[in-house]
């Protein structure tokens, strides 16, 4: 049955559906959906369009759906999409869509953001992503799969993470970081691939050591960077994580790739 305390606000219109439990003074706007099972804790406000995936639990003080952080915003009808089974902790902070960037923001499967997390407005975040303690994202950032922000780190609108990524605590991240990489520092750096989430992930010894080589590679010496990217993909066609990497770097960016230290573009 559904349970709704009665110190909540659900507004008319909103959708409540069976197996939901809504925790004392919380408050849910008109357009609200809430699937299966969710669970709101107490004090947390849902508002505008927004659909909360069913197994999700919101804990106290998170404030999802309000409008935009963005002076360009207009009131357009824009959308907050939370997958299934996500885990969103103490004011936590999710902001919808925008004209300027498609009009959602979209929340994968089996998430987990601690407190204090900002999903800004036409972010597009994958499955099982870990965003840690005060971690933030600017708009329009992409996050693939598996990845893991770490306390305290921020990302530049515009910026992707690709899938199995690991950003170190306190990292300001300006460029895209690769599918598998390790990223560090207040400006961040690449320092290599996230083998210990790749070990995690049930990867085979094969898969990791063609990356490794491929990475090595592709951010050796000699040639371009569109070089050494031909010559890997002629090396590993076959090594799934490697093509992700390649498919990763020949994408449209609007910022550039996030590279270690000492090497340059080209």
């Amino acid at each position: 049955m559904t349970r709704i305390h009665p110190t909540a606000i659900v507004e008319a219109g909103a959708t409540i559906a069976r197996g939901a439990a809504i925790g004392p003074f919380c408050v849910i706007g008109p357009e609200v959906v809430i699937e299966e099972d969710v669970e709101l804790a107490s004090h947390v406000v849902v508002a505008g369009r927004t659909m909360v995936g069913a197994g999700t639990r919101i804990y106290p003080f998170a404030s999802i759906g309000h409008q935009p952080q963005d002076l360009k915003y207009q009131g357009e009808k824009s959308r907050l999409e939370i997958g299934r089974r996500a885990i969103i902790r103490e004011h936590v902070t999710m902001n919808p869509g925008t004209a300027g960037g498609g009009m959602i923001t979209r929340i994968g499967d089996d998430c987990l953001f601690m407190v204090n997390v900002h999903v800004a407005h036409d972010c597009h975040i994958g499955n099982h992503v870990i965003m840690a303690n005060n971690s933030t994202l600017g708009g329009h950032v992409v996050i693939g799969d598996f990845a893991v922000l770490g306390g305290l780190s921020a990302v530049h609108q515009f910026v992707r993470i690709g899938k199995h990524a690991m950003i170190g605590g306190v990292t300001g991240v300006e460029r895209d970081v690769i599918p598998y990489g390790q990223v560090v520092g207040d400006r961040a750096r690449l320092v290599g691939l996230n083998i210990i989430g790749l070990q995690r992930r049930g990867f085979s010894r094969d898969q990791v050591q063609g990356l490794r080589t491929a990475y090595q590679m592709l951010f050796g010496e000699g040639g371009t960077l569109a070089e050494r990217v031909d010559e890997v993909s002629k090396q590993f066609p076959d090594i799934e994580p490697v093509r992700d990497i390649l498919e990763f770097i020949r994408a449209d960016s609007q910022r550039g790739l996030c590279r270690p230290q000492g090497v340059n573009g080209g």
